[in-house]
C-alpha cells in the first residue's frame, strides 16, 4: 500500500477540510485513481459525503496510489488536516505521503518554504564586529582592511514535516457505506450572500430557542431552571421558479421571516439530461409555468437550525452556491470552485463532482423524513 503526492492547490483543500471540520471531527477519506472522497457520517446530526477529481487538489503527475484493492482508506482526524493544510497555502511547495511510525499510521505533510534573513548568512546569525587595537604600535600610518560584509540578507528555505495520526480502513468496513440517491428538484435558485443568509439563520434560530425556553419555564409553574432541547428549532426554508427565497421560524408565541427576491432561478444545462429526456419535462421546469404568487409553486423543506448554520461554512469555498428544493424531502446545494462561475451563464452544469450533506429532520403530522443536503463541487470544463 502507497500514497504520494504534491498538492496542486493547497487554498481549495485547506477550504474544503474548513468546511469539512465544522461538520464533524473524524472524516473516511478514500484514494481512488481517479478521485478522492471525504465521508463524515457522526452518531447524530450531519452526514457528507464529498468526491473530488484527483487533479482539482493534487498534482496528477505526481499522484501516486498503489492498493490490492485499488483503493485506501483512511480514517483521518480532519481538523489536524485542516490545521496542518493551513500552512501549506502560502508554501513553494507541499506534499502529502502516507507513512507510519512504529505501528502507527501516519499522513505526513511536507512543505518547503522561503523567507528572508536579515544578516547575510542563511542561519540568520549576526555577525560578529571587528575592533581595532589603537594601542598596538606595529602598525605605522597602515589602513586596515576590512572583511567584506556579505551581500547583504539572503534567501533560506525551510522544510517542515507535520505528521497527522490516522486510521487504515480494511476494505470490508466501508463496502456497506452508500450514499443516498434524490430526485430531480421542484425549484433551482441562486442563494443570496451566505454571510448574511447564516447571520439571519442564526438570528431567527437563537430567538425560537429563547422563546421555547420561556414557554417550558411558564409551564413548570414559573421555575427557574429548565432542560435544554437536545435539537434546535427548525427552520423553514421556501423557495420558487420566480427569485424569491423565504426563511421562516415559527414557535407558539411568534412567526418571522425574511424573503429575498429578483434571484436567478437557473436551469439545468441540457447537456446533462439523459434516458431521452426533455428540459421541459423537468420538475422545476414545470414550476416555472406556476404563477408567482401561487404557493402551489413554493418549494418547502424543514431544517435544523443549528445544522443549516454548519452547513454555510461552504461558503468558505465560494459564496456561489445554486440550491435545489425537493419539496418536503431533501436540499440540494450546487457550489461552484472559485472561477468557474460565468456570470453571462444562466445554465446549471452539474459535473461528477459532489458532496452530499445529509440529516434526519421531523417532518409535518409527526412523520419522520430525510433531509439530504447535496454540495457539489462543480468545475466547468472548455
Amino acid at each position: 500500500m502507497r500514497f504520494r503526492t504534491q498538492i496542486a492547490n493547497a487554498s481549495i483543500f485547506s477550504k474544503l477540510t474548513a468546511s469539512l471540520s465544522s461538520l464533524g471531527k473524524v472524516c473516511w477519506m478514500r484514494l481512488e485513481k481517479d478521485f478522492i472522497r471525504f465521508t463524515i457520517i457522526p452518531d447524530q446530526g450531519t452526514q457528507v459525503w464529498a468526491q473530488l477529481p484527483i487533479d482539482t487538489i493534487f498534482e496528477e503527475e505526481s499522484y501516486i496510489c498503489e492498493s490490492n484493492t485499488g483503493a485506501i482508506n483512511l480514517e483521518v482526524p480532519i481538523g489536524a488536516l485542516h490545521r496542518a493544510l493551513r500552512s501549506a497555502v502560502s508554501a513553494k511547495l507541499a506534499n502529502l505521503r502516507l507513512t507510519k511510525k512504529g505501528n502507527v499510521p501516519l499522513l505526513a505533510l511536507t512543505i518547503r518554504a522561503t523567507s528572508w534573513t536579515t544578516t547575510s548568512n542563511a542561519l540568520d546569525i549576526p555577525e560578529a564586529t571587528t575592533t581595532t587595537d589603537h594601542s598596538s604600535s606595529t602598525i605605522d600610518n597602515a589602513t586596515a582592511t576590512a572583511r567584506p560584509s556579505g551581500t547583504g540578507p539572503r534567501e533560506r528555505e525551510t522544510v517542515i514535516t507535520q505528521e497527522i495520526p490516522i486510521k487504515v480502513l480494511h476494505e470490508s468496513a466501508v463496502e456497506g457505506l452508500h450514499q443516498p440517491r434524490c430526485r430531480d428538484p421542484d425549484v433551482n435558485i441562486l442563494l443570496p450572500s451566505l454571510i448574511q443568509l447564516k447571520s439571519i439563520s442564526e438570528r431567527f434560530t437563537k430567538l425560537a430557542t429563547t422563546s421555547s425556553n420561556k414557554t417550558s419555564t411558564a409551564a413548570v409553574g414559573g421555575s427557574t431552571s429548565t432542560t435544554p432541547s437536545l435539537s434546535s428549532p427548525k427552520l423553514e426554508l421556501s423557495a420558487n421558479m420566480h427569485g424569491s427565497l423565504k426563511v421562516a421560524v415559527g414557535t407558539d408565541a411568534f412567526r418571522i421571516s425574511s424573503v429575498w427576491t429578483d434571484l436567478l432561478n437557473p436551469s439545468l444545462d441540457p447537456g446533462q439530461l439523459g434516458d431521452g429526456r426533455e428540459l421541459n419535462q423537468l420538475p422545476s421546469e414545470r414550476m416555472r409555468e406556476v404563477p408567482a404568487d401561487d404557493e402551489a409553486g413554493w418549494a418547502k423543506v424543514r431544517i435544523d437550525g443549528k445544522d443549516w448554520s454548519r452547513i454555510l461554512s461552504v461558503g468558505r469555498l465560494n459564496p456561489r452556491v445554486v440550491a435545489s428544493f425537493i419539496h418536503e424531502t431533501a436540499l440540494v446545494l450546487y457550489v461552484f470552485l472559485p472561477g468557474s462561475w460565468n456570470e453571462q451563464d444562466s445554465c446549471l452544469t452539474v459535473s461528477h463532482t459532489f458532496l452530499i450533506v445529509c440529516c434526519v429532520g421531523e417532518g409535518r403530522g409527526g412523520a419522520d423524513w430525510l433531509l439530504c443536503s447535496i454540495i457539489s463541487l462543480l468545475m466547468r470544463f472548455s
